[in-house]
C-alpha cells in the first residue's frame, strides 16, 4: 500500500494571472456541471411524470372496470338472496384467486369530544390512590391517547364503553357517552385487493395501489347510493350509556 504523501504543485512557478485563470476555469466547470444537472432534472421529470400518469390512468381504468363487474354481481346477489347486505367490504373467490372490494373509514370527531375526554379524565384521576388503581388509570389514559393527527381511535371507545359497567359512575358514563356521540367517521377511499391462492392455500397478494386513484371520470359506484352511511356502528348502540 502506497502511503507516500502526494506531491503538491509548486505554485510559485505560476504567475498571479495564471493562478487566477486556473481558478476561473475550475469555477466555470463547476457552474457548467451544476447547470448540466439542472438541465438533466428538467428533461427527466416530464418523462417520468408522463409514465406515472399513464400508469395511474391504467390502474384507475382497471379499478373502475373491476367495480363495475362486481356491482352487477352484488345486484344479482341481492336479487337472488332477497337481501342487500350493508358492509364495508365484499370478498369474492374462485379456485386459485380471491378479490376483495370495499372502502376504508377514517376516524373523525366533532368538537364535543374534548368535553367527554375531560370528564373521563377527571373521574379516572380521582381513582389513583394506590398501585392497583394507578395501573387502571394508566390503562384508561392509554385508551384516550390521541394519534399523530390529534384524534382518538374509534375502536378504543368500545373498550371505554365496557368499563362503564365496571365503574358504574354517572360522571364517567356521561363522559364516555359524550365521546361516543362525538364520533363522526368519514369514508375515505374505495379499494380493491387481489391475491393468487396456491394449492397449499397460501395467498400471494397481487401488488396494487388502486386506493390512491379515483374511478374513471363519470363513473360512480352506485350499489350503496340508497344507503345512509353509518359507520358509527363501530360504537355499540346496544350499550346503555
Amino acid at each position: 500500500m502506497n502511503t507516500e504523501t502526494p506531491q503538491l504543485p509548486d505554485l510559485t512557478k505560476f504567475s498571479a494571472q495564471e493562478l487566477k485563470d486556473a481558478l476561473a476555469k475550475v469555477e466555470s466547470k463547476k457552474d457548467l456541471d451544476r447547470q448540466a444537472y439542472k438541465d438533466l432534472v428538467e428533461q427527466t421529470v416530464p418523462k417520468v411524470i408522463f409514465t406515472l400518469c399513464s400508469a395511474s390512468e391504467m390502474i384507475s381504468n382497471a379499478k373502475t372496470q373491476a367495480f363495475k363487474y362486481f356491482e352487477d354481481i352484488l345486484k344479482l346477489k341481492a336479487d337472488v338472496y332477497g337481501i342487500k347486505e350493508k358492509q364495508q367490504s365484499h370478498t369474492f373467490s374462485c379456485d386459485g384467486a380471491e378479490i376483495t372490494i370495499g372502502y376504508r373509514v377514517t376516524d373523525g370527531w366533532d368538537d364535543t369530544v374534548s368535553a367527554g375526554i375531560a370528564k373521563v379524565e377527571k373521574f379516572i384521576t380521582s381513582l389513583a390512590k394506590d398501585a392497583e388503581t394507578s395501573a387502571l388509570v394508566t390503562i384508561v389514559f392509554n385508551l384516550l391517547k390521541k394519534d399523530a393527527k390529534g384524534n382518538l381511535k374509534g375502536s378504543r371507545v368500545l373498550e371505554l364503553q365496557k368499563l362503564t359497567k365496571d365503574f358504574n359512575n354517572e360522571e364517567f358514563t356521561d363522559g364516555v357517552r359524550i365521546i361516543a356521540d362525538a364520533y363522526k367517521p368519514v369514508r375515505s377511499v374505495w379499494y380493491i385487493e387481489a391475491a393468487l391462492i396456491g394449492e397449499d392455500g397460501t395467498k400471494t397478494p397481487i401488488p396494487l395501489s388502486a386506493s390512491s386513484v379515483d374511478f374513471s371520470q363519470g363513473y360512480k359506484f352506485e350499489f350503496n347510493k340508497d344507503e345512509k352511511h353509518n359507520d358509527t356502528d363501530l360504537i355499540d348502540p346496544a350499550n346503555n350509556l
